[in-house]
């Protein structure tokens, strides 16, 4: 079976790809999803948020919920607003923000090679979330929402891909965030079939955003198979949908931290407790660490850099050697004991395309003590976790861009 295969892609009809797409069903709640539909009968939230079409209140995990996602969907399809590809494809996917272009490949990635570890993961899920995109994929019979997984850079798979995107793009939207997602189909059978065979040449791939969706799928296959009574015919439920990029034209920027309190200490107190670990200077200006080892901290109107001592980096921990750990193991923990910060409530995180201003208002509102700006956790670092069989710390990574929902799905057969 290959690692990534072709399918027939559902998708918008020319022309209407803008009246479709929309963020990820987890990036946007329930107002802001309401609002962002306003005047767009089609967007794809109304298949992937449909509690919006409901009453306010309405259980997001209630079975109408569903229901109702599988209606929507059957309605663009009547309508003749999505239409399903005649034929096998892959799917050339660009992204542009700013300055930062990424290109890569939509296909279905194989649930055996995510069952097996070749490809990896490295987050912890939660029940009720992977709960939540079972019931999902169920209802739709299809996969919405794609996985996002990262390859490393490959020259025979990056030069596919750049001579496919050299034509003009089938869809060209900029959302309203201003992000421009691109689009071009692939369907000649021999770059497809150069396509996977370079990556079933792959030792791995790796999951960067998606845990539950992907977990969601082995799940769902895995139930298709034994209601089948074992059998093992390629069916369309054995691969999942994905879009694949370059391990090195990921962006990932940096994911901060705010603490409620100093536990019990005064400024002065606090300030001296975090010399023990890091060096301490005041900053004239928002800080924004310049590498790893570095921290910004906002205290009382001031901004400061820390430096952790060197002698505290482990040498071949890939785990411990994160700033976050780092940051955790040093600061949060033993000073503002800040013990299990996935379930602290004196703990919160803020991703860094909301900025350092976030920080400081937040801050000065006085609901918060203390922020601490990271630098960005990179790629290497992440595949390194994965590779070694372990798991990120909370909120360590924050990808910019986010994909659009909408442009292409999976219908299961």
């Amino acid at each position: 079976m290959p690692l990534v295969k072709a399918f027939a892609g559902l998708r918008p009809v020319a022309g209407r790809a803008a009246d479709v797409v929309a963020p990820p069903y987890d990036v946007v709640n329930e107002a802001e999803a309401r609002a962002l539909v306003a005047g767009r009968p089609y967007s794809f939230l109304h298949v992937s948020r449909p509690e919006i079409d409901l009453p306010p209140g309405t259980d997001p995990y209630a079975p109408e919920v569903y229901a109702k996602g599988a209606e929507n969907l059957r309605r663009m399809i009547a309508d003749g607003v999505l239409a399903r590809d005649p034929g096998q494809c892959f799917y050339v996917y660009r992204l542009t923000m700013g300055s930062h272009v990424q290109t890569g490949l939509v296909g279905t990635a194989s649930v055996d090679a995510y069952d097996a570890g070749r490809i990896k993961k490295h987050e912890f899920t939660r029940p009720v979330k992977e709960d939540d995109r079972v019931r999902q994929i169920e209802a739709l019979n299809a996969q919405t929402g794609p996985v996002f997984l990262v390859y490393p850079s490959d020259s025979a798979v990056d030069g596919e891909l750049a001579r496919v995107a050299a034509d003009a793009p089938e869809v060209d939207v900029t959302a309203r965030d201003g992000v421009r997602h691109e689009l071009w189909t692939v369907s000649d059978a021999a770059t497809i079939a150069r396509l996977t065979a370079a990556f079933d040449r792959m030792p791995a791939l790796y999951v960067a955003d998606g845990h539950h969706r992907s977990a969601a799928a082995s799940r769902v296959c895995a139930a298709r198979r034994a209601a089948a009574g074992g059998h093992r015919e390629a069916r369309s439920h054995d691969h999942f949908l994905a879009v694949i990029f370059p391990h090195d034209q990921m962006q990932i920027l940096d994911y901060n931290r705010l603490v409620r309190d100093l536990n019990g200490r005064d400024e002065q107190a606090f300030v001296a407790a975090v010399g023990a670990a890091f060096d301490i200077e005041p900053a004239a200006q928002r800080l924004r660490p310049a590498r790893s080892g570095e921290f910004g901290m906002y205290l009382a109107g001031t901004w400061y850099r820390l430096t952790i001592h060197p002698e505290r980096i482990p040498g071949s921990d890939p785990i411990g050697r994160l700033d976050v750990s780092l940051l955790q193991d040093h600061l949060l923990g033993p000073i503002l004991g800040i013990g299990d910060p996935r379930r602290d409530e004196r703990i919160d995180f803020v991703g860094g395309i909301r900025g350092l201003g976030e920080l400081e208002q937040r801050v000065d509102a006085g609901d918060w003590r203390v922020a601490f700006a990271l630098f960005p956790t990179t790629m290497e670092s992440l595949m390194a976790v994965a590779d070694a069989g372990e798991v990120m710390p909370p909120k360590s990574t924050w990808f910019e861009p986010k994909l659009a929902d909408g442009l292409v799905s999976h219908v299961l057969d």
